[in-house]
């Protein structure tokens, strides 16, 4: 399985970046998603999940109402739209993938993960 993430960038506080993360290698459906971020000198956090067939969605309390998930099957690809981004949301997101058995908000609830894009609020 791999899984390529896309869509970083610098943005002003207050703007907007969609991420993209594409996945080859196994049926995606299978999948529950996430993404999780990582920033200097904090551990890798949680940020959002999605179901497989994207009926249920799941955020950290810190995105909630400002970042919205998504998929589509199709086209093997999840999405984070991020709206009103603030400075304290810089960082390297990183698309993962899992069964969700476990559950959706730990790093070990996912076994396979992208390269990462970086993210940067200036304010």
């Amino acid at each position: 399985v791999q899984l390529q993430a896309s869509g970083g960038g610098l943005v002003q506080a207050g703007g907007s970046l969609r991420l993209s993360c594409a996945a080859s290698g196994r049926t995606f459906t299978w999948d529950f998603m996430g993404w999780f971020r990582h920033a200097p000198g904090k551990e890798r956090a949680f940020v959002a999940a999605i179901s497989g067939s994207g009926s249920s969605q799941y955020y950290a309390d810190s995105v909630k109402g400002r970042f919205t998930i998504s998929r589509d099957n199709a086209k093997n690809t999840v999405y984070l739209q991020m709206n009103s981004l603030k400075p304290e949301d810089t960082a390297v997101y990183y698309c993962a993938a899992g069964d969700g058995y476990t559950g959706w908000s730990r790093t070990n609830d996912y076994i396979y993960w992208g390269q990462g894009t970086q993210v940067t609020v200036s304010s």
